[in-house]
């Protein structure tokens, strides 16, 4: 039997799924994990004990014979799914900076994979590569040309995502909207994307779980005046901010929606910035399309909370008949038809 085993390391769950050579998913897992403590040890562990606990007797650990890896950030270099030799290791290991709660990470993964299944192919699918025709207007930041010319330029994000949910409205003027623990809009007309709320990196764009999104340069500007390292604005802006940043405590939508209703002033500001923000993004893709067919939610946030479901409802009305879609979101389907072409 052809088996695939597909790894999508996300910044707060590791998600996998094994594929046989019909493109069929006979076994799914999600984990909670900490990328930033998990060893490469403890890795080999979580994947043995995953595949040996949850599969059992009907697929041993060697059945597999391929294994795909979901990569946030390609640069300029990756445009489309790759196989995975020392060469790519290499270029990803320079793109870790850019995407430090995702790129460091993958890597981990598959030098644990390399270990726990020495020999077996791998390849990588890019969430960059959806974005990477965007037009100039879209993905030019108004900078200084010697610092452009330093590949300073928007890449966009959540791509596997956003390319799923654009093929199945060809036709359509769309909004994708990937709401999790990372959050991202793409504007997407006739299947193609014209623009995206992430950036240079994936710190930019809407308000996340512990990202901050968005924010006034000459805040971090003045913060640099008064003394706080390079160092601590890319912690604080990575994983002190967000909606774990404006409730102080946490960045998970559900627990701050129970809070809310409990009426903690902290949960609600948070929960408000983020509509605030998610519904800016919006409107502007609404104006770049000249219309909306369809708003289409993905992610834990975008297809679970209801609440944030009805509140867009009553917004959109004033748009005309857009329709909303809720779509779960299946990256690791996507990995797999792009790496499938490969071999």
């Amino acid at each position: 039997m052809d088996i695939t085993l597909i790894v999508n390391a996300g910044s707060s769950s590791l998600k996998l799924q094994l594929f046989n050579q019909e493109a069929e998913s006979f076994w799914k897992s999600s984990i909670n994990w900490s990328p930033q403590t998990q060893t490469i040890g403890d890795l080999q562990k979580l994947f043995t004990e995953q595949l040996t606990k949850e599969l059992g007797a009907p697929i041993a650990i060697n059945q597999i014979n391929a294994v795909g890896h979901r990569i946030v950030h390609g640069g300029d270099n990756f445009n489309g799914a790759v196989v995975i030799d020392a060469r790519v290791k290499t270029e990803l290991l320079q793109l870790r900076r850019l995407a430090p709660l995702h790129n460091g990470a993958a890597l981990n993964v598959i030098e644990a994979l390399e270990l726990l299944l020495p020999g077996v192919w791998q390849a990588a699918a890019f969430d960059t590569s959806f974005h990477h025709n965007l037009p100039v207007e879209a993905s030019t930041y108004a900078l200084p040309l010697e610092w452009r010319e330093r590949g300073l330029h928007r890449f966009g994000f959540h791509g596997l995502s956003h390319g799923a949910i654009a093929r199945r409205f060809p036709k359509h003027k769309l909004i994708s909207a990937h709401l999790g623990a990372g959050c991202s809009l793409a504007v997407i007309k006739n299947g193609h994307c014209i623009d995206t709320t992430m950036g240079y990196t994936p710190l930019d764009g809407l308000v996340m779980a512990s990202r901050s999104g968005s924010v006034d340069p000459g805040i971090l500007l003045e913060l640099l005046a008064q003394g706080v390292t390079a160092a601590e604005l890319e912690e604080g802006l990575q994983k002190r901010s967000g909606l774990l940043g404006l409730s102080g405590r946490s960045g998970d939508m559900q627990e701050l929606r129970q809070l809310a209703m409990a009426g903690n002033a902290d949960a609600n500001l948070a929960i408000a910035v983020f509509q605030q923000q998610l519904l800016k993004a919006i409107g502007a893709g609404f104006a770049l399309l000249g219309g909306l067919d369809v708003l289409a939610l993905t992610g834990g946030i975008g297809e679970h909370d209801q609440v944030l479901r009805q509140w867009l409802r009553g917004r959109l009305q004033l748009l005309g008949t857009a329709q909303i879609a809720i779509i779960s979101a299946n990256e690791e389907l996507e990995i797999y038809q792009q790496i499938t072409a490969l071999r």
